[in-house]
């Protein structure tokens, strides 16, 4: 994926849906339990360098999770709360994060993607970048619609 608008990416899909956000990229992994508010969708981690922003809503990019089996708890909560992100997009896959996702559609009928893009794709997305996500059980797509 280059750096230009309109690029699409495929990748692999840990969870399946469609959704659409303005991407936030966090420089390091996050641990929701702890680290995300699920009443508000900020991230309250006061050691995370992206302390203070907001998750919900937004197409989140993190290279992986960052453990507590309770994170599929916070992220299933934060999308009963509507404070969830829109999309995850991982460098690693990480069953912890998948969890949670698949919770809450099973129990809120609400669907979070997460997927898995490889180092140069993800690479090319930033922080601010409009971002659309598609990823079924075949694949996932992720493309940049707007710098």
């Amino acid at each position: 994926m280059t750096k230009r608008s309109g690029d699409v990416a495929d990748g692999r899909t840990l969870v399946s849906g469609s959704a659409r956000g303005q991407a936030l990229r966090l420089d390091e992994p996050l641990s929701l339990w702890g680290g995300m508010d699920p009443t508000t969708g900020k991230v309250i981690d006061r050691r995370h360098p992206q302390a203070g922003e907001e998750l919900a809503g937004r197409v989140v990019l993190m290279p992986s999770g960052r453990g507590s089996s309770s994170s599929s708890s916070v992220l299933a909560e934060a999308v009963r709360a509507g404070t969830a992100p829109a999309a995850v997009v991982l460098l690693e896959p990480d069953t912890i994060v998948s969890l949670g996702a698949v919770v809450a559609a099973e129990l809120y009928g609400r669907r979070v993607p997460v997927v898995v893009l490889d180092e140069a794709a993800y690479g090319a997305i930033r922080t601010g970048d409009e971002v659309v996500v598609e990823a079924d059980d075949e694949k996932a797509s992720v493309s940049v619609t707007g710098r």
